[in-house]
Formats: structure tokens, C-alpha cells, sequence
């Protein structure tokens, strides 16, 4: 992303805080006019230092005494002004970190699917923090660096215009010097940016899989990738760090050329009576003064090339197009009744939503159906073709295949994780893409293999954010799931904290806390994908009891390799290569004899 469109875009971001700017802007034009107008109380002192015995003691007295009141003036506006660009700075961050969070909830699966989570969490966090950092250095050098080259130069033409006119004429080598610089860093600092992103993600894949790559004794595979990647971000840091680091000492270079220019044209035109000794004094300030934002500013810039490298690669996650949310649900009030197995009862309100088309309001009975539905992940490699599938209210069905023949596929797209590529999916005669996504989501109750548990307590992972729920709902839940037990002997039970991926609990006790989540409030329809993967085969059968009393009168997807947790659904899908090859009761499809049998005995 191009420089220009960075800033402009961050100017959006400025803008709520255009009053802090304001503020931020006086304060610096005070700072800057007190500390030009004190170099010209200096100047008059030299000036009243006319040679030995003949020194205007007074005079000096009522000049110094005036320093000595400007100076801590000059210093709490520039204290002041610190603060309300720290304010700015921060809050753009802060802005830009959460609408990008904000965002990520809001992609499609898809795109979180193709890019490493350490480089999203780069994003968010290091890449955030840059824009602050370069945010914070920009507003504190570039306010008073343009204010003070203003405003010496001013000053230094109504002293003395030849001497001024050579001060403007040496001078911009520096912003020539500084453009070289910056058009060659901002590429590295991109490159740096991302080399960093690409790091974090191989930590964390590391980090969180740490078991597996021992088992497999893969630690050399990763070792390397992470050294490779490590010393490609080693080399554009100094590449980035190198053309930064030159910008100091080339301007510094230019700045001592104006400086021994002012001295010595100075010294000449005070020898002539052009000017006195205090105006050559003055001038001498206002040099290093003037070229002294020079120097500032052109070391910004690659600090803002970072930034804009940085910021450039959070706008690439906001400008990816959302999940298209066709309606909404203004309120969504549940009434939740939990009895020994967690049964809840749900009261929907009626929807809001002022587009014609759109349907105001739907009680859910579970019928399902699948209409010459398409779906590939990889566009040029066919996964599920022609699917037809018709599910009545109330009905039991089980997903069953071998491993990629599309079974968690269906899910995904029942659930609008994924769109179909072609055909259509109805619940109730509707088209699910014509369903606000969280309210078709809300309408089902998931509990899958992969398990996840989050930093916080017991009671919160149950509850997973939803409100209302007293602590014997909560229990009855727990009850229901038979996590109830173990959750006691836990050191402080149901406020017990879990650190993040639930701490020293099994798997199996992490699956438990995933089934009664759904426990404390169950939907109209469910997906079981894999939910007792995990658990012991005895605890397990007592699950099943719970499910099946679950399950009850709801419109239900099970998908298992186990088979024999699935011989009283109400009729089995058998998949394979994307497609439906069988499908029938339990008793059906082994009198049948074909792919179920084989599976089934296989697992047995």
C-alpha cells in the first residue's frame, strides 16, 4: 500500500481525536515562538556586554529575569503537548487494534483458514504498536519541526536577509538526503514486517504442538525453518536499520555545513557593522535551531516508513470483504429452564428489520434439505457434486465415511462457515443465505472434537459469555454432561481458573465442559461432530443416554467413526469422495451389505 493512501487513511482514524490535534497544535506554536523569542533575549545581552567596565547590569538583570519566566512556561506547554500526542498516538492504536479484532470475527472462514494465526496476532499486536510508535515520533517532531523551520526562518529574515537567504539555500540537502533514504527503507521495513508476522506463527505452531514434533523427532525441521526465517528477518532489520541509521549523521553533515556558513558570513557582515555581535550571536542559535528539525524530521520519516509499512498491512485485513449479513435480529431473549438434562426452552422475539424482503420473524421446526449442492475448497479440484439430501423435523441423522470424504463439509456449510459454490441449502422452506448468520448459528448447538477451553473459570467456559444463568442452571448443565464430578474435585470447583487450553485437565474433561456448554442451553438443532471422541467408552455410554434424551423432538447431525454410537439414528448418510453412496438404518445398510458393512465391522 502506497504511502499516500496510508496517511490518508490514518487521517480518518485522527480525526475523533481532532480536538487533542487542536490543542496539541497551540501548545506547539507557544513552544516554538518561546523558544525562538529567548535566543533574541540572549542576543541582547551579549549586546549589552559593550566591553570591559562598560556593562549594563541592570538591563541584563530585566532580561534574565524574563528568560527566567519563559523558559518553564516553554516547558509545561511542551509537557502538556507530550501528553495529548501520547493521547492521540495511543488511541489510533488502540482504535485501529480493535476494529481489526473487530474484523476477524467478521471474515470468512476461508481467509482465517489461509493465513497463519501468528501472523493475524502480528498484526494486531506488534503492527498496531508500530503505527503508535510512529504516530507518537511524527506528532512530537513534525508539529515543532514545521512550526520551528517557520518560524526561524522569519526570524532570520527580518535580522538579516543574506545571511537568512544562505541558510534556505544549503539546507534542503537535507530533505534530498532524507527522500533518498526514505524511498529505500519503506521496502524493508514491509519485508521486516512481515518476516516478523512469519516468525510469530512458527513460534506458536511450535509452541502449541510441542508433544507431537517430539514424538516425531521433527525438532531439526522446525529448528531450521525458524533459524531460516529468523535470519531473513535478521538481514531486512539491517537492511531497514542501516538506511535509518545513515539519515542521523547525512543530515547532521548538511546541518554543520549551514552552521560554519552562518559563522563565517556572519562573522564578516558583524566586522563590516552590518550586523552587532548579539544579532551574530542570534543567528548562530537559529541555526542549529533551524537545521535541528531537519535532522529530526528526516529520522521520523523512517520511522514512519515503519509505521506505513505496518499500517499498510492491517488495512489489507480490514479491506477484506466481511460475511455478507443479509438480516438481523434486533433483540434475541432466551428463557432457559434446565431440568436434569439440561433441557432449555427457547422464546425468540419477533425480528426488526426494515428491508420488505427480508422474513420478519420464523419459529424453527428442523426440516432441512439439500438442493443440487456443489462445494470445493480448491476450485480446481471437485469435492462434493450434486448433493441431495432431504432431513424431516425431529430426525436423528449420522455422517459416516471414511476421512475426507466430506463429512465435516456438510457441516460447514450448513452452517454457513463456508458458502456453496452451487445449489442450495433450505432449514424450513428458507434459504440459508437469505438467514442473517448469527441467527441461522444460533438455531444450532455444536459440540465438536476439537475442544476449546478459555482463560478464566469453570463456570465461565460454560457459559461462554451468555448471561442469565443461575448457578444451579449452570450445575444441572454439568450434571447433565456428567462433568459435575470431576468439576468438584477441582481446587476451588465451578470458580476453579483454567489458564488458556484448559490447564492440567484431560481431554476427555475438556470435551465434557464443550458438551455441557451446549447442555445449558440446547438449540433447535444439533451437530455432534466427534463429541465423545475423547471420553472413556463407559462415560460415554452415559452420555448417550443425554444425547438421546437431548436429542429428542431436535433435527440432529452426527458425525462419528465410532459407529456403534450411532445405531439408533434415524437414518445414516454413508459419504464418500463428497457423495452420498448409501444411505438407511442401522439394520438397513448391513443387511445391505456395501460400504456401511465393511466400515462397520472394521470398527467393531
Amino acid at each position: 500500500m502506497k504511502n499516500t493512501t496510508s496517511v490518508k487513511r490514518l487521517f480518518t482514524y485522527i480525526k475523533p481525536y481532532i480536538v487533542w490535534v487542536i490543542i496539541s497544535l497551540i501548545l506547539a506554536v507557544i513552544t516554538v515562538v518561546l523558544s525562538l523569542y529567548i535566543p533574541i533575549l540572549i542576543g541582547r545581552v551579549v549586546d549589552l556586554l559593550v566591553g570591559k567596565r562598560d556593562v549594563d547590569f541592570d538591563g541584563i538583570s530585566q532580561i534574565l529575569i524574563r528568560i527566567g519566566v519563559l523558559i518553564p512556561i516553554t516547558a509545561i506547554a511542551t509537557y502538556i503537548m507530550n501528553i495529548c500526542n501520547n493521547h492521540i498516538s495511543y488511541s489510533v492504536a488502540a482504535d485501529m487494534r480493535n476494529a481489526t479484532f473487530e474484523k476477524l470475527h467478521k471474515l470468512p472462514i476461508s481467509y482465517i483458514d489461509s493465513h497463519p494465526s501468528g501472523d493475524l496476532t502480528s498484526r494486531i499486536t506488534t503492527d498496531a504498536d508500530t503505527v503508535a510508535d510512529g504516530l507518537l515520533m511524527g506528532f512530537a517532531s513534525i508539529f515543532t519541526g514545521v512550526l520551528t523551520i517557520l518560524g526561524t526562518l522569519v526570524f532570520m529574515i527580518r535580522l538579516s536577509l543574506p545571511i537568512a537567504a544562505v541558510v534556505v539555500v544549503v539546507t534542503p540537502l537535507s530533505l534530498l538526503v532524507a527522500r533518498f533514504i526514505a524511498k529505500r527503507s519503506y521496502d524493508k521495513f514491509t519485508d521486516q514486517a512481515a518476516d516478523r508476522g512469519e516468525l510469530l506463527s512458527i513460534s506458536e505452531e511450535a509452541i502449541s504442538h510441542l508433544d507431537v514434533i517430539r514424538a516425531y523427532g521433527a525438532e531439526d525441521i522446525f529448528i531450521k525453518k525458524y533459524t531460516d526465517t529468523a535470519d531473513k528477518l535478521k538481514n531486512d532489520s539491517l537492511g531497514a536499520v542501516f538506511f535509518s541509521s545513515i539519515t542521523n549523521p547525512a543530515t547532521r553533515f548538511v546541518n554543520a555545513i549551514v552552521y560554519a556558513a552562518v559563522g563565517v558570513i556572519g562573522a564578516l557582515y558583524a566586522v563590516g557593522g552590518g550586523i552587532s555581535v548579539g544579532t551574530l550571536a542570534v543567528f548562530l542559535s537559529y541555526a542549529n535551531q533551524y537545521t535541528k528539525p531537519f535532522n529530526e524530521i528526516s529520522g521520523v520519516v523512517t520511522e514512519l516508513q515503519n509505521a506505513f509499512a505496518c499500517a499498510g498491512r492491517i488495512y489489507e485485513i480490514l479491506d477484506v470483504e466481511a460475511e455478507d449479513e443479509n438480516r438481523s435480529r434486533s433483540n434475541d431473549t432466551r428463557s432457559n429452564d434446565i431440568s436434569s438434562v439440561g433441557k432449555a426452552e427457547t422464546v425468540k422475539e419477533e425480528l426488526v428489520d426494515n428491508d420488505a424482503d427480508m422474513i420478519a420473524s420464523r419459529d424453527v421446526a428442523g426440516k432441512v434439505n439439500f438442493e443440487g449442492v456443489e462445494f470445493s475448497y480448491d476450485k480446481e479440484k471437485s469435492l462434493i457434486e450434486e448433493f441431495n439430501l432431504d432431513v424431516s423435523p425431529g430426525s436423528r441423522v449420522a455422517i459416516v465415511g471414511p476421512t475426507g470424504a466430506g463429512k465435516s463439509t456438510v457441516i460447514n456449510l450448513l452452517m454457513r462457515f463456508y458458502d456453496v459454490d452451487d445449489g442450495t441449502i433450505f432449514v424450513d422452506d428458507e434459504d440459508i443465505r437469505d438467514l442473517n448468520r448469527d441467527e441461522l448459528r444460533s438455531d444450532f448447538g455444536m459440540v465438536l472434537q476439537e475442544t476449546w477451553v478459555r482463560s478464566g473459570t469453570v463456570r465461565d467456559n460454560i457459559t461462554l459469555g451468555r448471561e442469565g444463568f443461575s448457578d444451579e442452571e449452570v450445575k444441572a448443565a454439568a450434571k447433565a454432561a456428567f462433568a459435575h464430578s470431576f468439576i468438584k474435585r477441582l481446587p476451588d470447583g465451578y470458580n476453579t481458573v483454567l489458564s488458556e487450553d484448559g490447564g492440567g485437565l484431560s481431554e476427555g474433561e475438556k470435551q465434557l465442559l464443550c458438551v455441557t456448554r451446549v447442555m445449558l442451553d440446547i438449540p433447535d438443532m444439533l451437530i455432534l461432530d466427534e463429541a465423545t471422541s475423547s471420553i472413556d467408552t463407559r462415560t460415554e455410554a452415559r452420555i448417550g443416554k443425554a444425547f438421546s434424551q437431548m436429542m429428542r423432538g431436535r433435527t440432529s447431525f452426527i458425525v462419528a467413526h465410532r459407529l456403534q454410537t450411532i445405531k439408533e439414528a434415524d437414518i445414516i448418510l454413508v459419504m464418500k469422495d463428497g457423495a452420498i453412496v448409501e444411505q438407511g438404518s442401522h439394520e438397513e445398510l448391513l443387511k445391505a451389505g456395501g460400504v456401511y458393512k465393511q466400515l462397520y465391522l472394521a470398527s467393531k
